[in-house]
């Protein structure tokens, strides 16, 4: 029983560290998304292969500027929580 609760309670932990991670990145593709869709529907332009150049730029750019965050995130997650799981503590 006690083990059930620590799995899951661990799983919903990752999953919501996972979540934390991914906000950045998925933002910013929805942000340049809709706004070149946007500018795609004023312009009467409709070439699907314009959207992947300039939401590609932003989530490399969104990705550069919240690695640190990222990888803060993950390895406290892995410091406070999986090791301790796999030291038996």
């Amino acid at each position: 029983m006690l083990t059930e609760v620590l799995f899951f309670d661990t799983l919903r932990q990752g999953l919501w560290v996972a979540v934390l991670v991914s906000i950045p990145i998925l933002t910013a593709a929805l942000i340049t998304g809709v706004s070149i869709g946007l500018v795609q529907a004023l312009t009467s332009v409709q070439e699907m292969t314009l959207t992947f150049v300039p939401k590609l730029a932003a989530i490399v750019l969104v990705f550069w500027m919240s690695m640190g965050f990222m990888t803060q995130t993950l390895v406290s997650f892995f410091h406070n929580r999986i090791i301790p799981m796999i030291i038996g503590g």
